[in-house]
């Protein structure tokens, strides 16, 4: 798995270029759902699933804190430095 932090999800999102369809908390919300429903499968590594999760949970939080559009002007920000 190469998302490692709140940003590598933030870029995935905006590659999948969804535009105005999807919106973020939505898209986090479904990739949560699907990792907790890859967690019921004994063949994979559960660590990583579960640090994605965490990860997840911390854009979720932050989304509904600040709310998207900030999220996305601190990702572009980052970006840039």
């Amino acid at each position: 798995m190469a998302i490692k932090t709140i940003w590598d999800y933030v870029d995935f999102f905006i590659n999948l270029e969804m535009g105005n369809k999807v919106t973020l908390l939505s898209f986090v919300n479904n990739e949560k759902i699907i990792l907790k429903n890859k967690l019921k499968n004994k063949e994979i590594k559960k660590e990583k699933i579960l640090k994605a999760i965490k990860i997840l949970d911390e854009l979720n939080l932050e989304i509904k804190l600040n709310g998207e559009k900030q999220i996305f002007e601190k990702f572009f920000k980052n970006k840039v430095e």
